[in-house]
């Protein structure tokens, strides 16, 4: 009897599967509220003026048999056109009816990831989750990483070491977009935040690699949040990493 290849890609049945895990909220609370405040009540990560949310075909293939919730994205201009024009052949952008029609189990991976990516180190390893640093100055939850529940975390590393099975090309472009975060990092001197596997928090030396324990209060508010008073931290920071949650109360930068 011949034996059934595994795939090659993830198919719409495995995005199915990572879909129905991986139904956690980064916070206890909607963290979309802060941004949104100043982006005309949308969140920053609902309104593709800000994020246009980016699925492979495989996963867009699926939405339109689960929901009319999407539409394939259509630029409104030449600017965002020629952004568009390097998209990998099997990616799609889409564009949802807007954060007020939400369906929560029929968000796109784009969707239930932001504001985090997968972070990878030198050797290939899957250490976490970082940050899509382009989006610090808006996006709220990059100035107080401190409110990520250990759910998100956790279940957005069984989501990737999911996808990463079955999808070479998936992780072979956040392991370039880790490499890219390095150099940006490095020509600002900044450490990178790392929120591991583990459920620890460290922080990344782009120079060196060197990987070490840190404080939410090294990496700094950002954008309309940079005087903003820190966020109550989700409950588990406190008994699994309490030594992450010392100097947050002080000036952050």
């Amino acid at each position: 009897m011949a034996k059934t290849r595994p795939p090659r890609t993830a198919t719409p049945e495995i995005y199915a599967d990572i879909y129905k895990m991986f139904m956690a909220p980064v916070s206890a609370f909607d963290c979309g509220a802060k941004c949104g405040e100043h982006n005309n009540g949308a969140p920053i990560c609902c309104s593709t003026e800000a994020a246009i949310p980016i699925v492979d075909k495989h996963e867009w293939k699926l939405l339109k048999k689960r929901t009319d919730l999407w539409h394939e994205y259509k630029a409104p201009d030449k600017a965002t056109e020629k952004e568009l024009s390097d998209l990998h052949h099997d990616c799609v952008a889409i564009e949802c009816k807007g954060f007020m029609s939400c369906e929560r189990e029929n968000r796109s991976m784009s969707c239930r990831t932001f504001p985090f990516f997968p972070y990878i180190d030198r050797e290939g390893d899957f250490l976490g989750m970082s940050v899509f640093w382009g989006f610090e100055d808006r996006c709220w939850v990059q100035s107080h990483l401190q409110i990520v529940n250990l759910r998100f975390l956790t279940e957005f590393v069984a989501a990737y070491e999911m996808l990463f099975q079955v999808d070479r090309d998936e992780f072979t472009a956040n392991r370039d977009h880790s490499a890219s975060m390095r150099r940006v990092f490095t020509r600002h001197d900044r450490p990178i935040p790392l929120l591991g596997r583990d459920g620890h928090l460290y922080k990344v030396t782009p120079t060196t690699h060197e990987i070490k324990t840190a404080r939410f209060h090294e990496f700094g508010r950002w954008g309309f949040y940079e005087k903003d008073k820190p966020a109550e931290p989700a409950k588990h920071w406190a008994t699994l990493d309490p030594n992450s949650l010392k100097g947050l109360t002080r000036a952050s930068r």
